[in-house]
């Protein structure tokens, strides 16, 4: 059982898996709802730190190297062609937008990327933080409920 806990876990902290995958795993081979949920909300949620603190710093040291140089550029460029539209449209509500493009469960978006984005906003970390945590749970929820669901039509 607790191989299975832990294997929840370490999906959850995989970049575009996270816990849209998680969870319906964790759902389908039958671990307890609650429990499994809070596993991979700590698994989805143990990167954030690091990935808001580094990776404007690895983008920004790796930008001018020669393998991998043309690629970060381009990540930071995207990064901050983005930030800057998301902070236009959003205003004031950027946080809520952080917490909806993180919490709404589409290819692309979660804590990963959403931490990412705050970190090239220069956005604050405790709020940020709040926002992806916030986005998390409703990640979570959305697929829990959408895995039950599928789970239930199928048996």
């Amino acid at each position: 059982m607790l191989k299975n806990y832990l294997i929840a876990f370490l999906i959850s902290m995989v970049p575009l898996i996270e816990l849209r995958g998680a969870v319906p795993y964790a759902i389908a081979i039958g671990l307890p709802v609650l429990p499994a949920y809070i596993v991979c909300i700590i698994g989805n949620m143990l990167p954030v730190p690091i990935i808001y603190w580094f990776a404007r710093k690895v983008l920004e040291w790796g930008k001018d190297k020669p393998v991998i140089g043309k690629f970060f550029s381009w990540c930071l460029k995207k990064g901050e062609a983005g930030g800057e539209k998301l902070q236009a449209k959003a205003g004031r509500g950027l946080y809520v937008a952080l917490f909806l493009f993180v919490g709404i469960p589409v290819p692309g978006t979660g804590a990963w990327t959403g931490t990412l984005a705050a970190s090239i906003l220069d956005m604050d970390f405790k709020k940020s933080v709040v926002a992806v945590m916030g986005g998390v749970i409703l990640a979570g929820i959305i697929m829990g409920v959408a895995s039950a669901g599928v789970l239930a039509l199928i048996f």
